[in-house]
């Protein structure tokens, strides 16, 4: 259905703010080529006595209202970002106005990216190049439309931002990550609908980011109706589809190997549910001459204001947009395009200045090419072996409960001997399991969802906490797969044998019937840790969510019912029957 609204009025205004030495134009309109949408931006330029100065030009792309002030959205965020990117025109998780015009750049904030991109490139206040700069949503969006080439475009910053909608948000493994995608919805999308009345008036509790204080539609309200028409309510699509070959997954399909312009990829290593494998696999497929993937630690929220990280932005911004290439970005061999921060050492959580004190290195490739592979076999009596277990034709079987929540945990541990010697370990984890489950209810469909976790102790078994996404505890990373999607397409040129490939196609379902061992691969994400000689290493399997999920839970009652799920589930040792974790042990050089 067409989105209705009254008719369009022309409010643009522009106002000089001699204060911030920045002009600032509001809701300049942009026309759009399939669409008779309502798009309007908000164009932040440089002062300047030339009035046929031309600026390069950065834009963003999201859902959550251009004309609410970061402040007002998440003021405890706000409170703690750096006081250079802190002004009354900043935004959530986009670059602040007054930074980045007194720099040389125009920033415009909009919709319908592809069209805004092409449009920017083409106003007379514009030299014609644009680049992308943003976090998370504002990071997820420029993917897909760098991947489209838009006329102008130059470069992109995709700074903690998915790039498979499917793998990385949505379904991790094949299971609906349904609570994140609630409470987003919820709070930061659905309130700020085009035409939704009250805008204005919206207010959260103050302990988290959400629409608070957007101005009332300039075109006036819509009626409930027409706006349920308008929209695609990603709550209910989520939960309505579950395989990438269904029209609606398949329209968020976009081909990486398309994306041409220089590109720097910025990963975190907490980002454990959401960001994390996104960054990786993008800069790992984009087909850019010039790329370059950064791990960094930390809350997704400030990293990308500290003033290193901005000077890091900018220097790649005016290497591309602007020709002043102080650093080599644009020399081939110049810059290597992998830099890792190690997380070495205990030095907590959510505490930033601390973990500024891990090292960084840098690589000439990822995966890091002298990554050692190394298999850590779990044992029956809970153990996780450095050698291969001598081979028994016993069979045994360790259990746990089916169907578990973050709240009821269901989990089984298997935990290393304390480490010889320091360790780096940094790269991609898989697990091949055998696993099995006695059904609760011997009538209609089974499945299995495994939920896996890699953990760290200390010498005194105490686990040590890295930073999540909102500054909340987190361990090493986790992994998911439903037994169900356990096909894997070994023929693909994306499968590895440190990533198993799945298409998550609805022909790729298998059966599951209780009481058969079924041999999988679960993919885990990305990580790195150095292990103090002493330290353990746990590797938890459990029915559903643990420790360090957070918000990213996955809880649908529709998707995991319990008649089919419900039960004891098994891993199983014997002959044949080998479990393990592959971990990309770095050697010491």
């Amino acid at each position: 259905m067409e989105v209705q609204t009254p008719p369009i009025r022309d409010l643009q205004t522009t106002v000089d703010d001699g204060e911030n030495n920045l002009r600032f134009m509001k809701n300049v309109s942009i026309p759009l080529k399939a669409s008779k949408l309502p798009i309007r931006a908000n164009v932040y330029l440089p002062l300047s006595d030339d009035a046929n100065a031309k600026f390069p030009v950065l834009c963003t792309y999201g859902p959550y209202g251009k004309d609410i002030p970061y402040a007002t959205f998440f003021a405890g965020s706000f409170g703690e970002v750096n006081p250079e990117h802190r002004s009354k025109y900043s935004a959530w998780e986009t670059p602040d106005p007054v930074f980045w015009t007194s720099r040389g750049y125009a920033v415009g904030t909009s919709e319908c990216f592809f069209d805004v991109v092409e449009w920017a490139a083409d106003q007379p206040w514009s030299t014609g190049k644009v680049g992308l700069l943003g976090i998370s949503y504002y990071a997820g969006t420029q993917w897909r439309v760098a991947a489209r080439r838009p006329k102008g475009l130059a470069a992109i910053i995709p700074w903690e931002g998915m790039s498979d909608y499917y793998r990385d948000r949505c379904q991790h493994g094949g299971i609906l990550s349904d609570k994140f995608i609630g409470v987003w919805w919820n709070r930061q999308v659905l309130v700020n609908q085009y035409g939704k009345a009250g805008r204005s008036q919206l207010k959260f509790p103050p302990d988290g980011p959400g629409a608070r204080g957007q101005e009332d539609t300039i075109e006036g309200d819509l009626p409930e109706d027409v706006l349920v028409a308008n929209r695609q309510d990603q709550t209910v699509d989520n939960a309505t589809h579950k395989y990438r070959d269904e029209p609606y997954y398949a329209s968020k399909e976009f081909r990486p190997e398309d994306i041409e312009v220089p590109l720097l990829s910025v990963a975190n290593w907490g980002g454990i549910l959401l960001h994390l494998r996104g960054n990786v696999e993008g800069y790992n497929h984009a087909g850019s001459k010039f790329k370059y993937l950064r791990f960094i630690t930390g809350r997704h929220d400030l990293p990308f204001y500290y003033k290193e990280e901005a000077e890091l932005q900018q220097s790649f911004l005016d290497a591309f947009l602007k020709g002043e290439d102080r650093v080599g970005w644009s020399v081939p061999g110049k810059v290597p395009p992998v830099t890792v921060t190690l997380r070495k050492g205990n030095v907590g959580f959510n505490d930033a200045e601390k973990e500024k004190t891990y090292p960084k290195r840098q690589e000439e490739a990822w995966p890091i090419p002298r990554t050692q592979y190394t298999n850590f076999y779990l044992t029956a009596d809970q153990g996780l072996a450095a050698s291969k277990p001598t081979a028994t034709a016993e069979s045994k079987s360790v259990s746990y409960k089916a169907l578990g929540t973050l709240e009821n945990q269901q989990a089984v541990q298997f935990t290393s001997a304390p480490f010889e010697q320091e360790t780096e370990i940094t790269g991609h984890v898989t697990a091949h399991l055998n696993v099995s489950l006695t059904p609760e209810e011997a009538a209609g469909d089974k499945d299995i969802d495994l939920f896996v976790t890699l953990r760290h102790l200390d010498a005194e078994s105490r686990e040590i906490f890295y930073t999540g996404t909102a500054g909340d505890p987190v361990p090493l990373c986790k992994g998911w797969l439903r037994v169900s999607m356990r096909k894997t397409h070994e023929e693909h040129p994306k499968h590895r044998p440190y990533l198993p490939y799945r298409e998550y196609f609805s022909t790729d379902v298998l059966p599951v019937r209780g009481g058969e061992v079924y041999g999988v691969d679960v993919e885990i994400w990305p990580t790195n840790v150095v292990v103090d000689k002493g330290n353990r290493i746990v590797f938890e399997v459990a029915s559903g969510d643990t420790q360090g999920s957070g918000i990213f839970q996955h809880n649908s009652p529709t998707d995991r019912p319990a008649s089919k799920f419900a039960g004891q589930n098994h891993i199983h040792f014997g002959e044949g029957l080998e479990n393990y974790v592959t971990l990309p042990v770095i050697p010491q050089k």
